[in-house]
């Protein structure tokens, strides 16, 4: 059985990624690409949909035990787990080396103490754990072999099968540093060179050293940022720039339910706040890259933008159920690709915008495309602002005229202004100005219910939205506007839990409500940094500062967040780790020091 969400840890080559469980077993990883079928999928099922686990051995039937302490290796993305044993301490470390080659996950088992008996079991399902592999020996080498694809195991100690199971079982003592590597090759190709787990493990480290060396903030919440960042990084597709909203598929929103989503894919809206935290932190060539991604994505095209893409700007994401597979503790349907790509979401305009906005305003070097893109985009939004749409929560009931991409309409358009008043674009700044005015009228009007002193989430709606808390931060309002606080204090009032988390906006329980689905879900956790911000912004900052460390405890041990929390199991939901909760937490960590809103 799979563990809780929190349980698990993130490792990566910055192409795909695997969780790996307290008990060293991975059960998630997609191969050669975080949108590849997974080889292994017990996460969303069982061992029997593919699992690898390394840790003392246990009797035959008995649960693995999990492990007693585990970190990262400083700021990297190696991960040490250790177990303290009857027999002794082992340590088994894991990592993806950046790769130039072929994807390897690398496991180097470690004596510390004693003498420990220890257990590799190696079950690889490809296709989801649909299909089981032909498994045989190439001189020392074992492969197993399904269609397009091939794995090879490198390991230092003898191997068996049973059970249509590879096992390894062998005993450690102090010094001894037994490794296993896990390569993907196409079927078709030469077997892939022999690993280097040792020179790999210094490689991966000397990467994740340097990197974090470009981090410029250095205030009191660094650790919390700088493994943010490091998440981040990991979520982002190297050779094209492209940066997953999540490296997981099904983790529901709510145990037991529906809402289950497919993540593994660009969102233009999560990886332009990404590059905006990325920019901001001193990370110039991730934004970079990511412009230049989103350039080469709307090719053609870009009046007819995508809400999200593929990690290479593939545009046909059709989205289908895995009925094989049960689901994350029961938690049906599994779905892969995503049904949301085609739909209407004016609000990306503006996030798109404010991000090369940004990226401009910082000094990242001029691309005249990317001036062009900004003006056409306008014009799409000057014939269809008005339109309505479903939202940034990508509703799936009808279409409403949603406040929050309104007001994310307006962001597009003053940004753009912006541009042109710099003298960097040319357009027709006198008739877009008025455009600006006109939304500005309409959201305030429309959008606005004056007897409860708050905006509502779509036109003539009596309901919330926590979208809306983004009114300030967009600069939409002044925070000491009346409507902006009355706003905060009517989503505190309607919209937290009991532990002060926010919800997304009301759901209907058992029946579907506006967004067309059935259930409920946890807090936002996305939304909960941004009240954080909010009330820093309107001087409530002892408030904010203690929301935003009360979010920092909801983190696994390892720093990590899902998309949610659940506040009545009191555990994270939700795909996992998400750029969605990681992308926030910088910006309110910024805002904070920036107040000088900190404990001692």
């Amino acid at each position: 059985m799979a563990g809780r969400i929190e349980d698990y840890a993130l490792i990566g080559d910055m192409q795909t990624a695997a969780l790996v469980c307290r008990d060293g077993s991975v059960d998630w990883l997609c191969l050669p690409r975080f949108d590849s079928h997974a080889v292994f999928a017990g996460l969303l099922g069982t061992e029997e949909h593919g699992f690898w686990r390394v840790g003392p051995a246990v009797p035959d039937g008995t649960p693995a035990a999990p492990a007693d302490r585990r970190r990262y290796r400083g700021d990297s993305l190696v991960l040490e787990s250790e177990w303290d044993t009857p027999r002794g301490t082992v340590r088994v470390t894991d990592f993806m080396p950046p790769r130039d080659g072929a994807p390897q996950l690398i496991r180097i088992v470690e004596g510390v103490s004693g003498r420990v008996p220890m257990r590799s079991s190696l079950r690889m399902r490809f296709s989801y754990g649909r299909v089981v592999p032909w498994v045989h020996k190439v001189g020392e080498r074992t492969v197993a072999v399904a269609g397009p694809d091939s794995v090879w195991l490198d390991a230092d100690v003898e191997t068996h099968g049973k059970d249509l199971t590879t096992y390894s079982e062998f005993t450690v003592t102090p010094g001894d540093r037994l490794t296993f590597t896990l390569s993907w090759q196409p079927s078709h190709k030469e077997p892939p060179p022999l690993p280097d787990p040792e020179g790999s493990l210094e490689a991966t480290l000397d990467f994740w050293r340097e990197w974090v060396e470009h981090c410029t903030y250095h205030g009191p919440y660094r650790e919390a940022v700088v493994r943010s960042l490091i998440t981040l990084k990991a979520l982002t597709y190297a050779p094209t720039g492209g940066i997953v909203a999540a490296p997981t598929t099904s983790l529901p929103e709510e145990i037991g339910g529906v809402r289950n989503w497919d993540y593994r894919y660009t969102w233009l809206r999560d990886a332009a706040i990404t590059l905006s935290s990325m920019l901001r932190t001193g990370y110039r060539e991730e934004a970079r890259a990511w412009r230049d991604w989103l350039l080469r994505a709307v090719a053609g095209d870009p009046e007819n933008l995508q809400i999200m893409y593929g990690i290479a700007g593939e545009r046909e994401l059709g989205e289908a159920e895995l009925d094989w597979l049960p689901g994350y503790e029961n938690s049906g349907p599994v779905r892969v690709g995503n049904g949301a790509a085609n739909q209407l979401q004016l609000d990306v305009y503006g996030e798109v915008t404010e991000a090369l906005h940004l990226a401009h305003m910082t000094g990242l070097s001029r691309n005249d495309y990317a001036s062009l893109l900004q003006i056409k985009l306008i014009n799409y939004l000057e014939k269809n602002w008005d339109q309505p749409d479903e939202g940034i929560w990508e509703v799936r009931g009808p279409r409403r005229h949603f406040t929050h991409s309104k007001v994310m309409a307006w962001v597009a358009v003053d940004r753009t202004i912006k541009l042109i008043e710099a003298g960097d674009a040319d357009g027709p700044l006198e008739r877009w100005r008025e455009l600006r005015d006109e939304i500005h009228r309409d959201v305030c009007e429309k959008g606005y219910d004056k007897e409860r002193n708050t905006f509502t989430q779509s036109y003539g709606s009596q309901e919330l939205d926590a979208s809306l808390l983004l009114i300030p931060q967009m600069g939409f309002l002044p925070p000491d506007d009346k409507r902006v606080i009355g706003t905060i204090e009517a989503i505190q009032r309607e919209l937290s839990t009991e532990d002060g988390f926010v919800l997304r906006y009301p759901t209907a329980g058992e029946e579907a409500g506006v967004d067309g689905l059935e259930g409920d879900e946890g807090a936002f956790l996305a939304c909960s940094f941004w009240l954080a911000d909010d009330l820093a912004m309107i001087g409530r900052v002892d408030e904010a500062r203690k929301l935003f460390e009360k979010l920092l405890s909801l983190r696994n041990d390892l720093g990590l967040l899902a998309e949610e929390w659940d506040a009545r199991l009191q555990r994270q939901v939700g795909n996992f780790p998400q750029a969605f909760s990681h992308v926030p937490l910088i910006d309110t960590a910024l805002r904070l020091t920036a107040s000088g809103a900190y404990g001692g």
